[in-house]
């Protein structure tokens, strides 16, 4: 298994980091965090993300910020445009140096107060995403002090958004345990649609059934349970908005055998029944 952690390599030139990712055949899934702040634009590409206990679907100008430490990854479904790749312009940037940066600034106390809501995750949509794409794009080709510029006048613009919080909870600071509570979400981002026992969890944990309760509960505020139910029904919520798929073969293809008992989980987490939120986008 490839290492959850993800050192991003240090720029020579700026404090803060950047990538243009254009890849032909797909956005892979890779789960993974890191300490650092992220602002991802996707273009051409249609998916699922996945932010925390969020899953949901993402379009073309999809704009996510995402707090330090909240695993996190794109899959890709389909490109919009075949003859072109898909797309992640993404910006990378430390806690203490935003803070830093905006501390004193009075004109810059927007960006501070949206890295504050960010810390579960932000999502802003793709009318915005599609209008600072130019912006996001031309940030890659100018000078160092140029690139600061454009980054803070993209924060500024994003923070007049309030944004849609995508994951129910944030990661904690604490970092005893995070490489067994890391290989743990990881499995359990792969495989939610399976079977899942808590003695295989506690196995990947190398922790017993108790160890790996009282581990989950300090780093994700929630149970393995609870959790696991908001992966599937946040999957099945981008299927029924998404596709036509039958509710049954939806349930199945989330990992529920029984279609009453994923009626049961979906109402008491959505309030309503599947059909009713699959209306809702017809």
């Amino acid at each position: 298994m490839r290492p959850y952690l993800e050192h991003l390599p240090p720029s020579p030139d700026a404090s803060w980091s950047r990538l243009d990712r254009r890849l032909e055949d797909a956005i892979p899934f890779e789960w993974h965090h890191h300490p650092e702040f992220e602002l991802t634009l996707t273009r051409n590409s249609r998916g699922q993300r996945f932010i925390g206990d969020h899953v949901g679907s993402y379009d073309d100008g999809d704009l996510v910020l995402i707090g330090p430490n909240l695993p996190h990854t794109w899959a890709s479904r389909e490109k919009i445009h075949d003859g072109a790749p898909h797309v992640a312009l993404v910006f990378w940037f430390g806690r203490e140096w935003i803070e830093r940066l905006t501390g004193e600034a009075v004109e810059l106390r927007p960006i501070r107060r949206l890295i504050d809501r960010a810390a579960a995750g932000l999502a802003f949509g793709p009318a915005l995403g599609l209008s600072l794409a130019g912006d996001f794009e031309a940030i890659y080709a100018r000078p160092p002090a140029q690139r600061l510029f454009g980054l803070l006048d993209i924060l500024l613009r994003v923070a007049e958004v309030d944004g849609q919080r995508l994951s129910t909870t944030a990661p904690t600071q604490a970092e005893a345990g995070r490489a067994r509570i890391d290989r743990v979400l990881q499995h359990l981002h792969r495989s939610y649609q399976q079977p899942l026992r808590l003695e295989e969890l506690a196995e990947i944990a190398a922790l017993s059934v108790s160890g790996l309760h009282r581990l989950f509960r300090k780093h994700t505020q929630s149970t393995v349970s609870e959790y696991l139910i908001g992966l599937r029904i946040g999957e099945a919520c981008s299927r029924l908005s998404g596709t036509s798929q039958p509710i049954q073969h939806i349930a199945a293809e989330v990992g529920y055998a029984s279609l009453a008992n994923f009626n049961r989980q979906f109402r008491r987490l959505r309030g309503l029944s599947p059909r009713a939120y699959r209306a809702l986008f017809r």
